[in-house]
């Protein structure tokens, strides 16, 4: 019995919020974005590891692991003067898991190889991703997930929802 609890506590865990509040989502990319920047900016190199953990917590667990997913959520969001925007999870789980395949590529680049320029270039670019996400509400992931939904690569089942009425708008403006 314990047993069973434990395996629901770790799937909870373990989950990614499905639907995701789209506001949340283009805050946490801002709070990525000024990181990536001061990062960059101050050739702060230990602060790609914090960026990089971000990425993965939010990837494995949604908001629940994430600090900056935790500061969104519970206390940035609830204060803003708009309304839940209800939008698909697994695009935005997908978009996360870029954002950590990225900043992860980032960290052994600095670290395990000091190609700091290099790091910075790409770190640029995740920078300019999460510009898009946070201030036009673009997410490329999203749109990378739409693309390789459409051409069979991911299973319409991973994301029924964005084939459904009450997303066919959402999965029409981020395909």
């Amino acid at each position: 019995m314990a047993q069973a609890n434990g395996g629901v506590a770790l799937e909870k865990l373990f989950s990614f919020p499905d639907p995701v509040n789209e506001v949340s989502a283009r805050v946490v990319a801002a709070g990525a974005l000024s990181m990536g920047l001061i990062a960059i900016l101050f050739d702060l190199k230990w602060l790609t590891v914090v960026i990089a953990y971000g990425f993965v917590a939010r990837v494995l667990t949604g908001p629940t692991l994430s600090p900056l997913g935790q500061l969104v959520t519970r206390v940035i969001t609830p204060r803003l003067p708009f309304e839940p925007r209800l939008v698909p999870g697994p695009p935005k789980r997908f978009a996360q898991g870029m954002g950590a395949t990225i900043t992860l590529a980032v960290v052994l680049l600095t670290f395990a190889f000091d190609q700091w320029s290099v790091a910075k270039a790409l770190l640029g670019m995740l920078v300019v991703a999460a510009s898009m996400e946070a201030f036009l509400g673009f997410c490329i992931g999203c749109k990378i997930f739409a693309l390789l939904m459409k051409v069979g690569v991911i299973p319409e089942a991973v994301c029924e929802r964005c084939n459904n009425s009450k997303y066919a708008a959402v999965a029409a403006q981020e395909a």
